[in-house]
């Protein structure tokens, strides 16, 4: 029961903070349409939010250990309030920005909120470390109900409600709000081990190069995701001139990631035992 409650005091928290990410998602390319800026143009902003994530991703573990895990989750929820709140500005600088704020919240987001709860679980509730898995792999399950909602809603407040692409964006910061109001009343703070920058780049520099396995399956990773990258940036001007409805797309695309999840789980199972070599 102890267990339980520590739990859904993470759920609370995380989950209102994965929901307002998703909801992001559908429109983004739809609303820099909207304001009349060209193809090219658009590029440069999606490009701005990819790389300032990199950049940021860089440095999110030192940051977060050295502000404190907490404070990191709640500057979470005001720097992405306030990328969304900048997406009702027209002005193509203001919206440069946005994108930056964007990746700084993107990289403590898959960072801060993870890290708090391993300090937590092992350090001040001393809980089997085996159960961190079980409450990463439900929250897994949840972040891809959520995913698939999210267009939905997104769609309903867009088209359906006639609030336009900014809409989501808008209803996105009520659920930031709530997930850094949930932290601050019902967290405590943690920090990590101060390391110096240059000795955690180097280190990892050493793990990446010492090992062929790693550069590989890195490599692996990293042409992956350009192409999700692309796939991102192209989708909604393939499909948007045809009508298409924007968010139920999007939910379809997260249903789809969910059951490839989900077939993979199956195929490596006591059941199969298919492994990948």
């Amino acid at each position: 029961p102890a267990f339980r409650h520590f739990q859904r005091g993470y759920y609370r928290v995380y989950l209102p903070a994965l929901a307002a990410d998703w909801l992001q998602g559908p429109y983004l390319y739809k609303l820099y349409q909207h304001y009349r800026f060209l193809e090219g143009q658009i590029a440069i902003l999606y490009v701005c939010g990819f790389a300032s994530s990199v950049l940021f991703g860089l440095v999110s573990s030192s940051l977060v250990d050295r502000l404190g895990r907490k404070k990191s989750c709640v500057l979470f929820s005001l720097t992405y309030s306030i990328c969304c709140l900048v997406k009702l500005s027209r002005d193509y600088l203001v919206l440069a920005v946005g994108r930056v704020l964007g990746g700084l919240s993107t990289a403590l987001l898959f960072s801060a909120f993870e890290a708090w709860y391993v300090h937590e679980h092992v350090e001040r509730y001393d809980f089997p470390t085996e159960w961190i898995a079980v409450t990463f792999s439900r929250a897994a399950f949840w972040n891809n109900i959520i995913a698939v909602g999210a267009g939905g809603v997104a769609d309903f407040f867009a088209e359906w409600l006639g609030l336009g692409p900014v809409a989501p964006f808008m209803v996105s910061i009520p659920l930031l709000v709530l997930s850094g109001v949930f932290a601050v009343k019902n967290w405590d703070e943690n920090y990590g081990k101060k390391r110096a920058f240059s000795k955690t780049c180097g280190d990892g520099l050493k793990c990446l190069l010492s090992d062929r396995r790693i550069l590989l399956l890195g490599t692996i990773q990293a042409l992956f995701e350009s192409v999700i990258y692309i796939f991102i940036f192209l989708w909604t001007p393939v499909l948007d001139p045809h009508g298409a409805p924007l968010g139920i797309v999007f939910s379809g695309f997260m249903a789809a990631s969910t059951l490839g999840s989900s077939l993979y789980h199956l195929a490596v199972s006591k059941r199969y035992h298919l492994q990948p070599v």
